[in-house]
């Protein structure tokens, strides 16, 4: 199973190999803080942060192509900033991490093999 479509991102990069690579550092740089910062919020109970922190990881996931999970953390989002369905957001996170690991595997080798 494929976990990334950088078809997105290929046609904002215009191509460009080097904003591509530069893009996917980034998005794996990003995501081992996103994953610890949403369990401690969710351990802490500050659903408002975890709203505003969903929103964030929703666009880097997006850009990468992971448009399921964009959606659900689109869900997220707006549940944890109204408080409503708070046994969902541990499952949405759960599955951030697991699908981001995956995606981050996938790039790195996308990204070992660019020029």
């Amino acid at each position: 199973m494929k976990y990334t479509d950088l078809s997105y991102l290929e046609s904002i990069s215009d191509g460009s190999k080097e904003l591509i690579k530069e893009m996917i550092d980034i998005f794996i740089s990003q995501i081992n803080e996103y994953t610890e910062e949403m369990y401690t919020l969710w351990k802490n109970k500050d659903w408002d942060e975890l709203g505003k922190l969903a929103h964030k990881a929703k666009s880097s996931v997006a850009i990468m192509g992971m448009n399921e999970l964009a959606n659900e953390l689109k869900t997220l989002e707006f549940l944890a900033k109204e408080e409503k369905e708070v046994e969902k957001y541990l499952e949405i996170i759960n599955k951030f991490k697991t699908e981001c690991n995956q995606a981050v595997n996938e790039l790195k080798d996308f990204s070992f093999k660019l020029p």
